[in-house]
């Protein structure tokens, strides 16, 4: 079985680089993080609407390009690899995927061709706290058609369009302009925001009829396979950066690459990058085919990208040395990004504990 990417997916992988190359430069990157009033590249999210990444997965019948997961799976892991400032993961990972899933024929005419030509930026609403989120946990209702209840925190949501809730009962549908209010919060990475969502009998709409902590899952089932890529594009540049870094570098006469102690972090970083590249694969597999074992192989892949950009990114600051650490070094980029797609979608604790779960069930099985 061949788990590498067909020639036209690396054609379309290696285009999307060279377009971020010349639109994402580190510099794009700081112009929103030193800019407390600008949460996203407006201008990027624009140009990279205009390529069709948002629509990539999305049917042709509702304005997508209908190519499939396996190759937003490659535009992904670009986006992760040029730490991109946009809401592309909340939008297209998130929202899209639960329309696809849930939405009626109406919603879907209604909100996918929108999506996939960047016109809505959409955010999905889960957590009300820290903790696991559980059918406990949830205190958000719905009566009579109106939405009453709290979301914290909800990335990219005072950028949002529309709004995944999850409520006691379900996934529903929430337009911004409907009367949320937004509490922009201060993030470890203010190139991906992050806010507080208040609905107080805001208009609503049901997405699907299945338990609401159930579809919670199958939607991030599906996004963490994307994320998972995302992680790994990141993983990748902060290996490239601490290798070319090892090369430049001399130190007592010689490139400090030549150094043991600096030769066992690159081979650490490539070991778990390519562990994570393997377990995504999987994943990307499993969610283009809607195998079955989706759950099991998304919680790998989950597990395994998140510790490899984590240990990537500071292995990296370490790398350099103390110019790592500074403010003009772009190690802290990726650093602060692996932190916060390590959250995304659940905590790393919680990914453990499901995969160790679905383990069990097919060893039962």
């Amino acid at each position: 079985m061949n788990f590498d990417y067909s020639d036209d997916q690396k054609f379309l992988k290696d285009e999307a680089r060279k377009f971020l190359g010349a639109h994402c430069g580190s510099d794009r990157v700081r112009a929103v993080l030193d800019d407390p009033a600008k949460a996203y590249d407006a201008d990027l999210w624009k140009a990279v609407g205009a390529q069709g990444w948002l629509g990539a997965a999305i049917p042709e019948e509702f304005g997508g390009l209908g190519l499939g997961h396996i190759e937003l799976c490659a535009i992904a892991e670009e986006l992760g690899r040029a730490c991109a400032p946009i809401p592309f993961a909340s939008t297209v990972y998130f929202v899209a995927e639960a329309l696809m899933l849930y939405g009626s024929d109406a919603q879907k005419v209604r909100w996918l061709p929108r999506i996939a030509a960047g016109e809505v930026i959409g955010a999905f609403a889960t957590s009300e706290g820290a903790g696991p989120v559980t059918a406990r946990s949830i205190r958000t209702t719905v009566s009579g058609g109106k939405l009453t209840g709290e979301k914290i925190p909800v990335t990219d949501g005072d950028v949002a369009d529309l709004i995944v809730v999850l409520a006691r009962d379900g996934l529903y549908l929430v337009e911004k302009s409907a009367g949320v209010t937004a509490e922009v919060l201060e993030t470890l990475d203010p190139t991906r925001s992050a806010a507080r969502l208040t609905f107080n009998g805001v208009p609503c709409e049901k997405l699907g009829s299945d338990d609401g902590i159930a579809a919670m899952q199958a939607v991030f089932d599906r996004a963490a396979v994307l994320l998972a890529f995302e992680q790994l594009g990141g993983a990748d540049r902060c290996l490239d950066m601490a290798k070319g870094y090892a090369l430049d570098r001399y130190a007592f006469g010689r490139q400090i690459g030549g150094y043991q102690a600096i030769k066992h972090k690159l081979a650490d970083m490539y070991v778990k990058n390519e562990l994570a590249r393997s377990n995504a694969y999987y994943g990307a597999w499993a969610l283009n085919v809607g195998a079955a074992e989706l759950p099991l192989a998304a919680a790998t892949a989950r597990v395994a990208a998140s510790d490899a950009y984590w240990f990537a990114s500071k292995e990296n600051i370490q790398t350099h040395g103390g110019m790592g650490f500074t403010w003009e070094s772009d190690c802290h980029l990726y650093y602060r990004r692996s932190r916060q797609l390590a959250l995304v979608a659940g905590s790393p604790a919680a990914w453990r504990e499901r995969l160790v779960g679905q383990l069990e069930m097919r060893n039962a099985a």
